[in-house]
């Protein structure tokens, strides 16, 4: 499965992302705790976006699944450039811990910024499955045939 989104910098479009994406996921079949730590590290990547973006920009929301993996990019044309160091932010800032909870949530984080490219933010995580997942049956039923 590939998508692509296209998205204006407003924050109404990010429970639009998340819609698209845990639609799909669970319509897959993946696992309930594995589509909610997608979702939280995507929203955190699309808010930074969001917040981020040149003010007449959009942001892109590019995903894959593939071979148990769910890859996303979220791209957008903002400033980039380099992020304060972790310490230097209050201990109770409500800024700052985005890419925190998203390193927590996934597997593989990314992070390309430039100022004159923006920010593409790979997020990579391997998806676990329900079991009644139709995912699961389809590789039981390719593995019984092929073998």
């Amino acid at each position: 499965m590939r998508f692509s989104l296209s998205l204006p910098r407003e924050e109404p479009s990010i429970p639009v992302v998340r819609r698209v994406v845990g639609h799909a996921l669970r319509g897959m079949g993946v696992a309930t705790d594995c589509v909610d730590d997608v979702l939280v590290a995507l929203s955190e990547a699309c808010t930074n976006a969001v917040q981020h973006a040149r003010a007449t920009g959009e942001y892109v929301v590019v995903g894959r699944v593939d071979e148990g993996v769910c890859t996303l990019k979220i791209m957008d044309w903002g400033r980039g450039g380099p992020r304060p160091a972790p310490g230097e932010r209050g201990i109770l800032s409500e800024s700052g811990r985005g890419i925190k909870i998203m390193r927590a949530l996934v597997d593989d984080l990314d992070i390309d910024s430039s100022p004159d490219r923006g920010t593409i933010v790979h997020l990579r995580k391997r998806l676990t499955w329900r079991d009644e997942a139709l995912v699961r049956r389809l590789d039981r039923r390719l593995s019984r045939s092929a073998g």
